[in-house]
């Protein structure tokens, strides 16, 4: 096919196309004919190829044209927008590159565009009058972050704080008075009005030169785990002050790394330093959706991986700050406050160092916070709305009432725009993959005629963009094999669970072989889990119907019960293919359970059959519970749209699955155990592949360590490049006053929400339940 070419990114499309037009002229002005002749409308890729298709009569000539470099381009077409005699094509040859032409049916003249008159094109198919009006609201974002540096290669897209290192390395040893910012920003450090690692008798880079030296000499000649305090007063002597380190070993290494910057910078060293910094103690966390910090929610709609997430997140963040302050040498009690309200500059006793926000609302909330106090700022996503509903924003107008998106997709503008950082789990998050742009990336440039136009929305190529994928709970979810913290006292329950005969309000269906394996699988109960997917699988094919028994957990039992549309199409399906295909006796049932410890158990009792996970959805954006069943040492099955395609090597670690092909998922499946059937220690070589992928990449450690860093890094990021910074608030400032304020006056139920948001940045509410985990100082506004 034509994504098999290769297309170097100094050529053009506007450039390149008329050439290739030229070349294959007659067959093209039939497939422009086609495209035209239905007048105005909006193509999407698969309309755009088998309108190529059925232009071409002879075979021979239609796979020359396809398979050549107008086939690519027509292949890498998003969309196109039809308005005779002129069709305009939204091209993107790779993940976050894209290219607007224009191309005239009649004469093939092309014509390259920008994103701007591309989406005026756009909106006449759904506002005419709005797209020729030249006072139309167009925003562009980009054009306030011409100085900032941005990556160039897709392949680098999400590791910007490598690339922030590397550009901060490359600033500083520019000239000899470029070190002065960095001196300037360890004068700033301090506790509570206390000096933190350099005080002001070092006002020159020289001073701070010799005074390093000194002191890297000192500790040299101590024994390595001397307390800080038995040489604190020659450190002051100095200059220096608390915060390099608790010993003399950690003092040593982190005097150390600053030397090498000082001396030549380089990215490694440059990370390093800045992971050492004693920048922050006192984080709030913003998570504003419904049903966080209330009791007996788990299970609803959209609340098991958001609830479980912050709270995996929050404590995560507290063990590495923990130990991060004692390793630093000091004697502070961080603070991390989640949904904080009023009172977070008394329950701080200040300023918190870092915000994070998560999801749409408490991202607005968190950038809004951060602006006025001057913090740094991280957001997590998610998953964005607009991404979720095929052409959401043209017609943007028609959900509204239901959705609120144009409240929703402004908010998400404006954190995008506002973040120091933003923190995604997996590259597709971002840019998604060759084929599909990902959920970010589709926020490049949009448009909500009679709204708003994005002519540059966010661009993925900015070194905003992190990966930090999460982990699981590893006191709940840790490998089978571990016996001795087995929690044998669940497993009567788990035994009625999987095996009882009678069907019950909990469970139904039952295993009548129960010397075969298990594949188990555990999701809501919607159309994109897929659920009733993998069960008409397993109906369809009689191998693995022979080698293994299935066991959902998915939803209620009973469609009576429940208040959602598709979750009861669902229900009905789910009974309608156990009676098809006849799958009583090899097929357990069991509502959605909320018990993560008992759960925990569950994936390890799975292993103890020797069965396997399966994760069957049409689209997952991270997949946690690919990493809780990793976690337990269960061989995985998952989905190859989205996150699992990451989490996963295939063949080694686990296996994708093309969630649209059951026939060759469930061949994979049969043809993994029958494999095991005849070499029993297949099936342990992958468990330990899972494990060893997990303790490398996803665990909450791993997690913990990088937003702190970035928190650290980006905190010196923003104060290189302050006036770019404070002319992009200004204009952000100006379209949340002047677009967001309004759209919440106009709708009710978001405007009550937005009234108590704008209540927490005055800081005056009331309602708020503290408690106190761990040591740590925890807010959770309990409302609803």
């Amino acid at each position: 096919m034509a994504t098999k070419l290769s297309f170097k990114r100094m050529d053009s499309v506007a450039e390149s196309m008329p050439d290739a037009l030229r070349q294959s002229r007659y067959q093209m002005k039939r497939c422009f004919q086609r495209y035209v002749s239905k007048g105005r409308r909006l193509l999407k890729n698969q309309q755009l190829m088998e309108e190529l298709e059925k232009s071409l009569d002879d075979k021979v000539e239609k796979e020359k044209l396809v398979e050549g470099f107008l086939g690519y381009i027509i292949c890498s077409t998003q969309e196109a927008v039809v308005l005779p005699p002129f069709v305009a094509f939204a091209v993107r040859m790779n993940p976050g590159i894209w290219e607007y032409v224009k191309v005239h049916s009649d004469d093939l003249s092309v014509e390259g565009i920008t994103p701007s008159e591309y989406l005026k094109f756009k909106e006449t198919l759904y506002d005419e009058k709005w797209a020729k009006d030249d006072n139309s609201l167009e925003i562009d974002f980009g054009a306030l972050d011409l100085s900032t540096p941005h990556l160039t290669l897709p392949s680098s897209i999400g590791n910007g704080m490598q690339f922030v290192s590397k550009f901060m390395s490359s600033k500083l040893s520019d000239k000899p008075e470029s070190m002065k910012p960095l001196l300037d920003y360890l004068l700033a450090l301090n506790y509570r009005g206390e000096k933190l690692m350099v005080n002001e008798t070092i006002d020159t880079v020289n001073k701070l030169q010799t005074a390093l030296l000194l002191a890297e000499v000192f500790v040299s000649g101590l024994p390595k785990y001397t307390p800080y305090l038995k040489f604190e007063q020659r450190f002051q002597e100095w200059g220096l002050e608390k915060g390099w380190g608790d010993t003399a070993e950690r003092c040593k290494e982190t005097l150390n790394f600053l030397s090498e910057v000082l001396q030549a910078p380089d990215p490694i060293n440059m990370e390093k330093f800045f992971s050492r910094v004693p920048t922050i103690f006192n984080i709030v966390v913003f998570s504003i959706h419904g049903y966080f910090g209330q009791e007996k929610v788990l299970g609803l709609p959209d609340t098991g991986g958001q609830v479980v997430y912050i709270l995996d997140q929050v404590r995560s963040m507290e063990e590495e700050l923990l130990q991060r302050i004692k390793q630093q040498g000091l004697n502070i009690t961080p603070k991390i406050l989640v949904d904080a309200s009023t009172k977070i500059l008394d329950i701080l006793e200040g300023k918190p160092d870092l915000i994070i926000g998560n999801y749409t609302d408490g991202n607005l909330v968190a950038s809004l916070m951060s602006s006025k106090l001057g913090v740094t700022q991280g957001t997590i996503a998610h998953a964005l709305e607009k991404t979720k509903y095929e052409d959401s924003d043209v017609k943007w107008r028609e959900l509204d009432q239901k959705y609120h998106f144009s409240c929703q997709f402004t908010a998400d503008m404006i954190a995008m725009n506002t973040t120091d950082f933003i923190i995604t789990s997996t590259y597709q998050e971002i840019a998604g993959s060759k084929e599909k742009p990902g959920q970010y990336e589709q926020h490049y440039a949009f448009t909500m005629p009679g709204l708003c136009r994005y002519a540059t929305g966010i661009n993925v190529f900015d070194p905003k963009f992190n990966i930090a994928a999460p982990g699981a709970d590893q006191s709940v979810y840790f490998p089978f094999t571990q016996k001795q913290k087995r929690l044998t006292g669940l497993h009567p329950q788990i035994e009625e669970l999987l095996y009882s005969k009678d069907d019950t309000d909990e469970h139904i269906g039952y295993l009548a072989d129960r010397s075969k394996p298990i594949i188990f699988s555990m999701a809501r109960l919607d159309k994109v889990k897929n659920i009733t997917g993998l069960v008409e699988w397993y109906g369809q094919n009689k191998k693995v119907r022979d080698l293994v028994n299935l066991v959902v957990v998915a939803g209620l039992l009973n469609a009576s019960q429940s208040s959602d549309r598709e979750e009861i199409e669902e229900i009905n399906k789910m009974h309608n293919l156990i009676d098809k295909y006849q799958l009583k006796g090899q097929i357990r049932w069991i509502k959605a359970q909320t018990d993560r410890v008992r759960n925990g158990e569950l994936y390890r009792y799975i292993a103890d059959t020797k069965g396997a996970f399966v994760q069957p959805a049409l689209y997952e954006a991270f997949g946690l519970t690919v990493i809780e069943a990793m976690n337990c040492g269960l061989p995985t099955f998952a989905t190859n749209q989205g996150g699992p395609a990451e989490i996963i090597v295939d063949g080694v670690s686990g296996f994708h699955i093309n969630p649209m092909n059951g026939r060759e998922a469930s061949t994979k499946i049969a043809d993994f155990f029958q494999k095991c059937k005849e070499d029993p220690s297949y099936w342990n070589k992958v468990s330990t592949a899972a494990l060893q992928r997990i303790y490398e990449c996803y665990t909450w450690k791993i997690y913990a360590t990088k937003v702190l860093n970035m928190g650290s890094m980006y905190g010196f990021w923003r104060t290189l490049n302050k006036e770019e910074r404070v002319a992009k608030q200004r204009y952000l400032q100006m379209f949340y006053n002047l677009q967001f304020r309004n759209l919440d006056d106009d709708q009710p139920t978001r405007a009550e929400a937005a009234d108590e948001r704008t209540e927490w940045l005055q800081m005056n509410h009331d309602c708020v339940a503290k408690r106190n985990v761990g040591g740590l100082n925890r807010s959770v506004d309990t409302r609803v």
